[in-house]
């Protein structure tokens, strides 16, 4: 399990991303994935999310993993939500690419094969966010969406806000089609900082969130980035360009600690 700074500076969270390593699943899926939304044996994902509910320290019940669709819907978890039957809960986390709450002991997620997974802390209104920022989701700036919907639910100002990037494909590895540089173009990013051409063009997804991060009023000094590339690295981290969509994913979690533990 990966394991950021963010930790050591705010003793009151726990922030992490998990690696291929150390699971029960078979395959393409090898060996420690927990989403039940890519292919892979539901009793194998089970099985890991007990795992990972124990690295952690928390209840199998106390994560939240989104169904993710590359939009830019936002999930508020209050504690009505734990009160849902497990359908309920599905119903609630369909189709969501970001989920915020303020509520101890619960761990928010996403998953991530290549794509970007952000997770954000305001560290003085005690409120968290786990976002799934995939090119798509960039584009559509799906992180400012997510700070604005903080200050909304919980009066986030983002100069109060630490943040984490963790693994995803690099600018080396992330070749596109000229009409994924026309949506960032034509979305108002600046392409001299975040995209490369090569033989093709290629874009820089980690800055891309930087930037979005630091428009937003994020300072600098506060974003973490892991530099970890999932396709180069992808022994270690699942990359669904290296192993096809039918295969396992990252999870990056973040979670305000109870004051008992």
């Amino acid at each position: 399990m990966l394991v950021y700074g963010l930790n050591k500076s705010y003793a009151d969270i726990f922030c992490f991303s998990t690696t291929r390593h150390g699971g029960y699943s078979g395959g393409k899926y090898s060996s420690f994935n927990c989403n039940h939304y890519c292919g892979d044996r539901q009793e194998d994902v089970e099985r890991n999310r007990i795992l990972l509910a124990d690295i952690i320290s928390c209840e199998v019940s106390d994560l939240v993993i989104p169904h993710q669709v590359h939009g830019t819907e936002i999930r508020i978890v209050d504690e009505s939500f734990f009160t849902l039957t497990d359908a309920g809960r599905m119903e609630q986390l369909e189709g969501i690419d970001a989920v915020i709450t303020n509520v101890p002991g619960r761990c928010l997620c996403v998953s991530t094969a290549d794509c970007i997974p952000v997770m954000c802390y305001d560290v003085r209104n005690k409120a968290v966010a786990a976002i799934h920022a995939g090119w798509r989701g960039t584009v559509k700036r799906i992180v400012r969406k997510t700070l604005r919907q903080m200050q909304q639910s919980y009066g986030t100002r983002p100069e109060d806000i630490v943040a984490v990037i963790g693994p995803g494909i690099s600018l080396q590895s992330f070749e596109v089609g000229d009409e994924v540089y026309q949506s960032f173009q034509e979305a108002g990013f600046d392409m001299e900082s975040i995209a490369e051409r090569y033989s093709k063009w290629h874009i820089d997804l980690w800055k891309a969130n930087r930037k979005e991060l630091e428009s937003a009023g994020v300072k600098s000094c506060n974003i973490e980035v892991s530099g970890i590339c999932t396709y180069i690295n992808n022994d270690d981290f699942f990359s669904a360009r290296r192993l096809g969509i039918n295969s396992g994913r990252i999870i990056s979690g973040i979670m305000i600690k109870n004051k008992n533990v």
